[in-house]
C-alpha cells in the first residue's frame, strides 16, 4: 500500500493533524501502547497511527524524490494465491517488522537490511495480513490463531486458541492493539476455500499479555440469516485493524455476505433474505465488552461482493468528528462519529449502472434484476480495494477499475488484464473532488502521504509519487516484478515490495528505497524454498496445489472451490500447459517460478493433469 503527507515544518503539521483524528495532542489516543508514542515519528502501526491516516514523518518530498535509490532488498520466500506479500510493514526503533503471505515474520534492520530474526509459521494466507506492535511484543496471526512474539528475539510468547469455528473460516488481517487488548477477526474463508457456507466472521478481543479471550463480537449472526441455509450462507469479518478514538471506542468495517450473487438454486442472495446485518457496515463498539454503540450499514443485501472492508479513518471537519470509510462498492462515505449518520457519500471509479441492484434483490424483485450474463463495475476485485490516506482535510482513495462478468449465479469471470486505476482526492468537508489522476494499471498499493507527495503502487510493478495538491505524476519507478504491496516511509527510507511476479524471471523481493542510495534491485533471486513437502520429504503435488492455487481454482480432487481462476475440472489441462502457466503466469495470474522450485512446479503440473475432472466439483471459475 502507500502513504503520503507533507511535513513542511513537521512539528506544526503533526500537531494540526493530531487535532483532527480523535486523539490527544500527541496524536496518539489515550490507551495506546507506549510504543505508539515513543516511535510516533516512525511507522509503529499498520496504518502509521491508530486513526489509520497513513501519514509519514519523512524527508522525502517533490524536491528530492528523484534521489531515491535502492538501499537493500530481501527475497520473499513462499507465497499464496494473491502473490507473496500484501501487508504494510511496521517500523519502530530502527527495526522493520513484516509478515509475508505464508504468515512468516521477519525483523529487519532498517539501515542495513540485515535480518535480525525470523519466525516461520509456513501457513499460507489470503492477505492482507501483517503485524502490530505493543507492550514489547509483535502480534500477528496465521489463518487459524493469533500469536505474540518477543520484539527483540522473535521468540513466541503466546499462541491463542484456535479462533476459527470450522475449516471454512480463516484469518487474513493485521491485528489492532489498544488498552491491553489485541483485536483480531476471523473471515468466512481461507487459502483453500472462501464463501463455501457456515463461515462466520467473529471479532475477538484477546488479552495482549496472555492471548486469553476477553470477549468476542459476531459480525454476522451464527445462523447466517437463515437456519435452513446456514450451510450455504457466510459473511462478515474484518480485513484490517480497527480505529481507536481518544475515548477508547472501537470502529470496525465489516465485509460482505455470501453467496454472491447467489446460487443457481437460490439466485440473488435469496438463501439469505433481508439486509444481512452487520455486513457492509461501520460499527462503533464499546471496548470493554464489545457491545454496539451504533452501527451504519451502507449497503444492504449485497449481491456483488462489494465489501466495506477498509480500515476506518478518524478525522475532524471543524468541530464535527467524522469517520471516513470505503470499499469495493466504489463509494467513499463520511459518517458522524457521534451517532453514525451519513454526512456525505461520493461515487469513485467506474460504475456501469448496477449500484441499486441490491435493493431490487432485497425486495425480491428478481424479474427486475439483470439478465445473465452481465458485466458489473466495480467488479469483485475493484472499487476502493486498498487503504486510503488522509491529510489536511483531504482523503486520498486508490481506485481499481476491473469488471466482473457473471455468466451464471455461480460462474464468475474477472477482466483482470483490462484493469485500470486512479487516485482520487476528496475534500473531507463535503466529498467534492479536489483532483483525480487516472492510471493505466490498477492501484493496489493503497495511499501514503509523504510531505507534498502521495505514493501508491500499481499492479504492473510501478512505484508512483503524485503531487498532493494537483495529482500530477512527479516520479515513478519500475520495480523488478508486479506488485499489490503497500508502502511505509520513515525518515529518508521508503519500504515496499515487488510482490506479485507477472512473468518468468520476475521474483518477489522486499525493497527499501533511500535518498542518495545507488543500489539496484535484482532481477533474479537465489533459490527459494517452500514447505509443501510431505512428512516423509517427498514432493506432494496436492500440497503444492492447495497451498498456492486452491483459493483461485476449483479442483474436486484437491477439495478446492476457488472461482477467480479457471475451473480446472472443466478445463482439464495437460501437464505441459499447467507447467507453462505456473512458470510464466498471466493473464492476471502470478508467475511462480520465483517461489516454487522446478521440482514443485513439475509435481503440481503432474497432479493437476492426472486429477482434473476425476472428482465432481461444484462452483464456477473464471474460464480459460
Amino acid at each position: 500500500m502507500t502513504l503520503f503527507l507533507r511535513v513542511l515544518g513537521f512539528s506544526c503539521l503533526a500537531l494540526a493533524l493530531a487535532s483532527c483524528g480523535g486523539g490527544n495532542k500527541s496524536g496518539v489516543p489515550k490507551g495506546a501502547p507506549g510504543e505508539l508514542s515513543s516511535f510516533s515519528g516512525e511507522w509503529p502501526a499498520p496504518n502509521q497511527d491508530l486513526a489509520n491516516r497513513r501519514v509519514a514523518t519523512t524527508k522525502i518530498d517533490s524536491g528530492n524524490v528523484d534521489q531515491l535509490g535502492v538501499a537493500w532488498t530481501i527475497p520473499i520466500q513462499g507465497g499464496g494465491t494473491f502473490g507473496n506479500y500484501a501487508s504494510t510493514p511496521i517500523v519502530a526503533d530502527g527495526v522493520v517488522y513484516t509478515q509475508d503471505l505464508t504468515s512468516n515474520v521477519k525483523a529487519i534492520d532498517l539501515k542495513t537490511g540485515q535480518v535480525k530474526w525470523a519466525k516461520n509459521y509456513n501457513s499460507v494466507d489470503e492477505g492482507p495480513n501483517g503485524v502490530a506492535l505493543g507492550y514489547g511484543k509483535i502480534y500477528g496471526a496465521t489463518s487459524d490463531f493469533a500469536f505474540a512474539l518477543d520484539k527483540d528475539t522473535g521468540k513466541e510468547v503466546w499462541r491463542s486458541q484456535r479462533l476459527t469455528r470450522n475449516a471454512n473460516e480463516g484469518i487474513d488481517m493485521a491485528p489492532g492493539v489498544f488498552d491491553g487488548t489485541l483485536y483480531v477477526s476471523t473471515v468466512p474463508g481461507n487459502a483453500k476455500k472462501f464463501y463455501k457456507g457456515n463461515g462466520v466472521g467473529v471479532l475477538w478481543a484477546l488479552d495482549a499479555d496472555t492471548g486469553k479471550a476477553t470477549w468476542k463480537f459476531f459480525t454476522v449472526p451464527e445462523n447466517l440469516w437463515s437456519p435452513a441455509h446456514a450451510d450455504i450462507n457466510s459473511g462478515g469479518g474484518l480485513w484490517h485493524p480497527p480505529a481507536f478514538d481518544d475515548n477508547g471506542d472501537v470502529y470496525i468495517d465489516v465485509a460482505n455476505p455470501a453467496p454472491w450473487p447467489g446460487t443457481n438454486k437460490f439466485p440473488w442472495g435469496s438463501s439469505r433474505p433481508g439486509p444481512n446485518p452487520h455486513t457492509n457496515t461501520l460499527v462503533k463498539l464499546n471496548r470493554k465488552d464489545g457491545t454496539i454503540i451504533w452501527e451504519r450499514q451502507v449497503l444492504a443485501h449485497d449481491v456483488y461482493d462489494w465489501d466495506l472492508q477498509l480500515p476506518p479513518i478518524l478525522t475532524k471537519d471543524g468541530s464535527r468528528n467524522l469517520v471516513i470509510v470505503a470499499g469495493k462498492q466504489g463509494y467513499v462515505y463520511a459518517i458522524d462519529a457521534s451517532d453514525g449518520s451519513i454526512a456525505w457519500k461520493k461515487s469513485v471509479g467506474h460504475h456501469n449502472g448496477h449500484d441499486h441492484d441490491n435493493e431490487l434483490a432485497l425486495e425480491g424483485q428478481y424479474d427486475q434484476m439483470p439478465k445473465l450474463p452481465v458485466t458489473v463495475l466495480p467488479g469483485a476485485l475493484g472499487g476502493v480495494e486498498t487503504q486510503m490516506a488522509l491529510a489536511d482535510g483531504v482523503v486520498f482513495a486508490p481506485i481499481v477499475n476491473i469488471a466482473a462478468v457473471y455468466k451464471t449465479q455461480e460462474d464468475l469471470s474477472l477482466q483482470i488484464t483490462k484493469g485500470t486505476g486512479a487516485m482520487v482526492a476528496l475534500n473531507v468537508g463535503d466529498g467534492s473532488v479536489k483532483w483525480q489522476r487516472d492510471l493505466p494499471q490498477p492501484a493496489y498499493g493503497a495511499a501514503t502521504v509523504s510531505n507534498d507527495l502521495v505514493f501508491t503502487t500499481t499492479f504492473d510493478g510501478k512505484l508512483i509519487a503524485l503531487n498532493r495538491d494537483s495529482g500530477s505524476v512527479v516520479w515513478e519507478k519500475q520495480m523488478p516484478a508486479g506488485t499489490n504491496a503497500n508502502v511505509a516511509i520513515v525518515g529518508d527510507t521508503l519500504i515496499t515490495a515487488a510482490s506479485f511476479p507477472l512473468g518468468k524471471g520476475q521474483h518477489p523481493v522486499i525493497i527499501a528505497y533511500r535518498l542518495g542510495a545507488t543500489g539496484s534491485a535484482p532481477t533474479t533471486t537465489a533459490g527459494t524454498t517452500t514447505t509443501t513437502t510431505t512428512a516423509a520429504g517427498a514432493l506432494s503435488g496436492k500440497q503444492v496445489f492447495v497451498s498456492n492455487c486452491g483459493s483461485c481454482h476449483t479442483l474436486g480432487a484437491a477439495g478446492t472451490t476457488g472461482s477467480v481462476g479457471p475451473n480446472l475440472d472443466q478445463l482439464k489441462p495437460n501437464a505441459a500447459r499447467v507447467q507453462k502457466q505456473v512458470e510464466n503466469g498471466g493473464p492476471g495470474m502470478p508467475s511462480f517460478s520465483g517461489t516454487l522450485s522446478a521440482a514443485e512446479i513439475a509435481a503440481v503440473a503432474k497432479y493437476v493433469a492426472q486429477n482434473a475432472g476425476k472428482v465432481k466439483s461444484s462452483g464456477g471459475g473464471a474460464g480459460p
